[in-house]
């Protein structure tokens, strides 16, 4: 099999074509496919009709072992009461597991809403996430796009300087640090136990390239103090997402938008 590929964006991405995720792909043709999304970070393979929900989830399996812990856990409330009737399948929606919108008090929506923040998924955890893949069923009229930040371009780009500053940082990530950043109310103990923070380095190697690995759950550095720390991480993720890093989707129903989150920030 040759992919038919058509870049995205000047630096990366791209949308594959002649291929069905719905497909029965052999190893080396999987392997094929793992190696265009590790080299563009970013992917969409669109389709006529969208890929049920195990279908969804039987191509996710080719690409590795899937997340099926929740996310998010609160004292009192169960995080295995799904809407979507698969624990594979992370629902970042502003709907209950019943199909209500959320009242404006609920503080899982409150948390929820950190999502709009520059990020890349599960930092927060030792065991980061790798690929993650999101399918369109329905659209509203004006769908609005999913932008992405290329974090080899944006280190590609840094200063010298820069680089020789924060190879060899170590950075540490809390679920709960951009849950409070992006608006929502501080964590009980209770919380913060559920989901401890995690340690990775500011700087890492991602299928040959360097890269930066950030996201808004990264919140102190190994060995400096706190304000510092925040200063350079916050200068880092204003580079990271200049317009000359970022594509932004634009939506069909029937896309399967992929990517890289050791590679990106969406």
């Amino acid at each position: 099999m040759t992919l038919s590929l058509q870049m995205l964006h000047p630096l990366y991405g791209a949308e594959i074509a002649g291929i069905d995720l719905r497909d029965e792909f052999s190893d080396a043709q999987m392997a094929e496919i793992v190696a265009a999304l590790e080299e563009y970070a970013v992917a969409v393979v669109r389709h006529a009709t969208p890929l049920t929900d195990i279908e969804h989830i039987a191509f996710s399996r080719r690409l590795g072992p899937i997340e099926d812990t929740p996310v998010l856990t609160m004292k009192g409330i169960d995080p295995f009461k799904l809407r979507v009737p698969h624990h594979e399948i992370v629902d970042q929606s502003n709907l209950d597991d019943t199909g209500r919108i959320y009242a404006e008090d609920d503080r899982r929506l409150a948390f929820k809403r950190a999502n709009r923040l520059w990020h890349t998924d599960i930092s927060f955890a030792p065991d980061r996430a790798t690929f993650s893949l999101l399918s369109a069923h329905a659209l509203p009229d004006e769908p609005p796009p999913t932008e992405f930040a290329d974090m080899r371009a944006a280190w590609d780009a840094l200063p010298e300087n820069m680089k020789r500053r924060i190879e060899g940082l170590q950075a540490e990530h809390s679920y709960w640090y951009s849950r409070v950043a992006g608006g929502g109310p501080p964590p009980t103990e209770d919380d913060i136990r559920s989901r401890p923070p995690a340690r990775h380095p500011l700087v890492h190697v991602r299928a040959g390239r360097k890269a930066l690995y950030l996201a808004s759950h990264a919140y102190a550095i190994d060995g400096w103090p706190e304000d510092e720390a925040r200063d350079l991480l916050d200068e880092l993720r204003a580079f990271a997402t200049r317009p000359e890093f970022v594509y932004a989707h634009d939506w069909r129903v029937g896309d399967v938008l992929i990517w890289d989150n050791l590679a990106t920030m969406h």
